[in-house]
Parts: structure tokens; C-alpha cells; sequence
């Protein structure tokens, strides 16, 4: 099977994806937010999807800017967006314009994850802060599945061509400082999926283990003042 290039593929795979990031990701973001305490002001939302974040940032950050391949039903109409190939165009917007740049579950869609957190940082103004969510690798479910069948769970075949790009967390770390942000910090959703059941992990087990036991990973870090 070889990855479908051009417009219209790009857009039918962002369609797949219905714009949607389960709760726990959100909260994990949300905790995130909590714990950076980044200033307010204009936050960019890449891979916005249905925009489900807009609500969480209010009022802290009340212009919300969205960012997305197509602009997927159920998004705000009122939101000031931007239709953006991600792999091959730039964020529409100057240097340093917004104070938080978030990217919830996109850069595992994408060719060129470097290229893309550049961009992130480019548009991040001295002293903001940029988060990234992505699959994490690392999952007691996604490491048997790279056991047992050579590919980690969250990139089987029924994935591609959605899903092309896996990063560890130690990737993203590098990539952040590769692209000149500093004090990257990771976190966890603290949520995930028990192995061989529909079951998820007991909250108290996630927050003990979150590395183990999360579906998915929040990388934070800063752009120096």
C-alpha cells in the first residue's frame, strides 16, 4: 500500500478522523494548562477538528484561532479559521502571533513531524507555550501489540493511511529543542485501554502508571522569552 498524496487525500484523511479527541486527552491538556499557567491571550488551535477545545480555553484565551485540513462539521461557525495543508503549506499566520499554540492529535498525521513543530514554534510569541498530544508508543498495550504483531497499536493497517508518523515521547523532546523550544515537559492521559478486553485501566492505576497505562502522551514545552 503506498500513501495517497495530493489535496484530496489529504483532506479524505483528515475526514476519517471526524475532527473528535476522546475526553481524556482534553483533560490531560486541561491539566497541562493548569500546572504551565500560560499567560493569556490568543491561542492557535492546529488540527482543530470540531473545536471542541474552544470551550475548555475561555475565558483565559478568548480569541480562538482553528487550523484544520478541511473545516469538519460541527465546528463553530462563528470561529476564525483557516484551511491549511498541514504536510506541504505554512501556518497562515506571522511570527510570534499567539501566545498558546496547541496540536491535539495531528502530528502522527503528518510526513514531516520537524517541519511541522517548527512551524508551531514560529508562530509563538517569546514566553508562550506549545503543546502537542499524540499516541504514546509506550503503552503496556502498544508495546505487546509491537511484540506480537511488529507495528504499534495505534498503526495497524486499519490506521494507514490516517495514521504515518509514530513518535516516542523521547522523540518529541528532541524535536522540541531541535526547534528552539525549551523546558519540554511530558505528561499522560492517564486513561487507557487494558490489553485484550474493551476494559480501561482503574484511574488509580493510570495516574500511578500513567506512562504504562495511558493511550496517549502531552508533550509541553516553551518558547524562550
Amino acid at each position: 500500500m503506498t500513501l495517497a498524496t495530493g489535496r484530496v487525500a489529504v483532506e479524505d484523511r483528515a475526514r476519517r478522523t471526524a475532527g473528535r479527541s476522546d475526553d481524556a486527552i482534553l483533560d490531560a491538556v486541561g491539566r497541562v494548562l493548569e500546572q504551565r499557567r500560560p499567560r493569556p491571550g490568543i491561542a492557535l488551535d492546529v488540527g482543530c477538528g470540531t473545536g471542541r477545545l474552544a470551550a475548555r480555553l475561555a475565558p483565559r484565551w478568548p480569541r480562538y484561532i482553528g487550523v484544520d485540513v478541511v473545516r469538519h462539521a460541527g465546528l463553530d461557525p462563528a470561529c476564525e479559521f483557516h484551511a491549511v495543508d498541514l504536510d506541504t503549506e505554512p501556518l497562515p499566520l506571522p511570527d510570534d502571533a499567539v501566545d498558546l499554540t496547541l496540536s491535539i492529535e495531528t502530528i502522527e498525521h503528518l510526513e514531516n513531524p520537524r517541519r511541522f513543530v517548527r512551524e508551531l514554534a514560529r508562530v509563538t510569541r517569546p514566553g508562550g507555550c506549545v503543546i502537542v498530544t499524540t499516541p504514546n508508543q509506550l503503552s503496556v498495550l502498544s508495546l505487546l501489540c509491537l511484540l506480537t504483531r511488529g507495528r504499534f497499536v495505534a498503526f495497524q493497517d486499519v490506521d494507514y493511511p490516517a495514521h504515518v508518523t509514530a513518535l516516542l515521547e523521547s522523540d518529541l523532546c528532541r524535536i522540541a529543542g531541535e526547534c528552539g523550544l525549551t523546558d519540554a515537559r511530558v505528561d499522560y492521559s492517564r486513561a487507557g485501554r487494558v490489553p485484550l478486553t474493551r476494559r480501561r485501566y482503574p484511574a488509580a492505576l493510570s495516574a500511578r502508571f500513567p506512562r504504562r497505562c495511558s493511550d496517549n502522551v502531552v508533550l509541553s514545552a516553551l518558547k524562550p522569552a
